[in-house]
Formats: structure tokens, sequence, C-alpha cells
């Protein structure tokens, strides 16, 4: 008897600190894996020092893998939406800069039609009084941030940030 093959899918947000961002997707039933790093610039392989100097046009970002029939695309990006402000341009709480914008990385059209959908719907919604910032971009190549960053709320033993 054949094993049915398991469906992966990738998704790519920006929402501030990545710390807290990959803690919250970390926790999501259906995220297989989670992975932050630099995306959305134009300089390859920066470091950390680099994207935070503001000069490479990176943002600090969260790579989601995840099983589509656990969780769908969808819930992700109404927990992107949750754990943010999208109005702030270039500014997530006390983090201010480029790299730390609102942002959905979409890998192909159907997510860059379910993120202007659901933009549009929150936009639609009143929730927010100024207008959504976020920028829904075609994914860009994905460079791994410095492995202590990576999980490092979870091997601190904290929730979020700050």
């Amino acid at each position: 008897m054949e094993k049915e093959k398991k469906d992966i899918e990738r998704a790519v947000f920006a929402a501030g600190c990545f710390w807290g961002v990959e803690e919250t997707f970390r926790n999501v039933k259906g995220v297989l894996s989670t992975r932050v790093g630099y995306t959305g610039g134009k300089t390859e392989n920066p470091s950390y020092e680099d994207v935070c100097a503001g000069a490479t046009g990176h943002a600090e970002a969260v790579e989601v893998t995840f099983d589509p029939g656990v969780v769908g695309y969808k819930e992700l990006l109404k927990v992107f939406w949750d754990i943010h402000d999208p109005t702030t341009k270039d500014r997530q709480g006390p983090d201010v800069g480029s790299q730390y914008r609102s942002a959905i990385f979409h890998a192909d059209t159907e997510q860059e039609r379910l993120a202007k959908e659901s933009r549009d719907g929150l936009e639609r919604s009143g929730l927010y009084r100024g207008p959504i910032v976020t920028e829904i971009a075609p994914a860009a190549a994905f460079y791994p941030a410095e492995e202590y960053h990576q999980k490092y709320l979870m091997k601190r033993g904290l929730k979020y940030c700050g």
C-alpha cells in the first residue's frame, strides 16, 4: 500500500521583530516549521547588522512551512493580521525602520489573491482608523537569520518580545 503524499506549503510574513512573529506562528496547529530571516531587499546574504542598518531594503520576516490539510493560508493570514498593527508604516511598537514593515510575500497567485482579499476585507470592516499599509509582494530570496535568532523566544522560555 502506497502512502499518500502530504502537501506542504510555504508562507512568508513580516510583522515587526521576527522573534515574536515566529513564536506565534510556531504555535499554530498545522505549522510544521518556522524560520526567521530577511527578505524583500537588494543585498545578497545580509547579516542582522546589515539589515538593522536599514540600507539593504530587507524586512525581518518569518518563513512558515505548513500542512494545508490542517491549517489553511486564510487562517495564517488571520493570525498575521491579529499580531500586529498593519496601519503603521515601517514600525511595530518600539521597533522603527523599514526592516520592521508589515508585509506579505506571496508564493503564487492564489496566495496573492487571498492576501489582497483579506486586506481589502479588513479595510472595509472599519476595524482600523488608518489605512492598511501592508506591502503585498511576490516572495523573493529568503535569507535565514543567524542561528542565535532562530526560535529565540522559545530557547529563552519567553512567549513574546518586550
